[in-house]
């Protein structure tokens, strides 16, 4: 049995334009747009076999197999997306976009700005979850794809599967958010405050900072204390000033550091703002009336482990699931690792996964 992924290539596309702009949440219109995705397996005659990959916050479009020049670059879901893996692309066809607003091949605040031809910078349009949603659908229009078997994602990425399912009721057969919220909470907006302050205040070494505001958020008490303990960089003893004493000081410096080498610091300005601005209870009037019309089926997975977007957030969602009367499925993933668990191989993740598609292609059967 082959499990290895065969290459992939970037693709862009371009959306919108000048006379025919995305209409975007906060009032403003925009165009044109590129929006770069990469794609795995075969689409049926049909069209009737896509998955939806969506990316949480520092992801991208990548989300799986390698590029014939860059074999090391492996995609951040590879584990979990490929010839007879979970998500089985000898079976689907698995897109992956890299949401509007990113940095890595979609238009974004570190694009060129046609009418300056220079960054839009800080000229960039506010953005919410939403309107990535909309980018999204726009790039599958152009691909004629009107039938989705599943959108899934984890944080951010689970976000963007919600909102697909309650924006096209009529094109989602399954949505599964994983650790994921259906509103960030004021912890949750803080944190992403301050990292944006620290930008703001200082753009060049603002970015490492907010990575490392974001990462201590991502991992569990119970992780950093298995990892690093109170364990000293030195052997000996502190350093009675202020340098790097403690091993986790120098971890998180260098996880800042990497962040900063492959991302945009006004990208990350404004995906943090629409993270915060995600509340789909506020949006529709309640979380009831967000749902209500939604035809999707849903697994909803949380980690046990998550302090950023707890498991309490998750079984929200799913108690307003069932009080409509939807189908939910809810698992939660036992993990040591927090919210970053879901990017680690696991594999209950991958049964689960698998069983679930598997479920699904029966029902459809029969």
């Amino acid at each position: 049995m082959n499990n290895k992924s065969p290459l992939v290539k970037l693709i862009k596309t371009t959306l919108f334009s000048k006379e025919n702009p995305l209409l975007l949440e906060c009032g403003k219109t925009f165009g044109p747009i590129d929006i770069a995705y990469e794609t795995y397996g075969t689409l049926n005659e049909t069209k009737s076999n896509t998955i939806l990959i969506c990316h949480a916050l520092s992801g991208d479009s990548h989300a799986a197999s390698s590029y014939k020049n860059e074999p090391e670059n492996i995609g951040w879901w590879d584990w979990l997306i490929g010839p007879n893996k979970a998500i089985d692309t000898n079976k689907y066809f698995v897109i992956c976009s890299n949401v509007l607003g990113g940095c890595k091949g979609s238009t974004g605040p570190s694009s060129i700005d046609p009418d300056t031809n220079k960054p839009y910078g800080l000229n960039f349009p506010i953005l919410t979850i939403g309107d990535m949603v909309k980018a999204q659908k726009e790039m599958l229009n152009s691909l004629k794809i009107k039938n989705l078997k599943m959108v899934i994602g984890g944080s951010m990425g689970g976000m963007q599967a919600m909102e697909w399912a309650i924006q096209h009721p009529e094109m989602v057969e399954s949505c599964v958010p994983i650790a994921s919220t259906h509103q960030l909470s004021p912890q949750a907006i803080a944190f992403d405050a301050v990292g944006r302050h620290a930008i703001l205040k200082d753009e060049e070494n603002g970015l490492p900072i907010a990575r490392m505001i974001g990462h201590i958020t991502y991992v569990s008490n119970d992780s950093m204390n298995k990892k690093f303990g109170r364990r000293l960089q030195k052997k000996d003893d502190y350093g009675y000033d202020f340098d790097t004493d403690f091993q986790i000081e120098s971890y998180l410096k260098y996880q800042g550091d990497k962040f900063a080498n492959r991302f945009d610091a006004h990208t990350y300005l404004y995906i943090t703002k629409a993270l915060s601005y995600f509340d789909l209870s506020k949006k529709h009037g309640s979380l009831s009336k967000a749902f209500e019309s939604v035809r999707s089926k849903f697994l909803i997975i949380a980690i046990d482990s998550d302090w950023l977007y707890p498991s309490a957030q998750s079984k929200t969602i799913v108690k307003t699931l069932i009080k409509l009367n939807k189908e939910v499925t809810f698992c939660e993933l036992n993990s040591k690792f927090g919210h970053d668990a879901f990017l680690l191989e696991n594999q209950d993740l991958k049964d689960i996964l698998s069983n679930y598609l598997e479920k699904s292609k029966k029902e459809l059967t029969s």
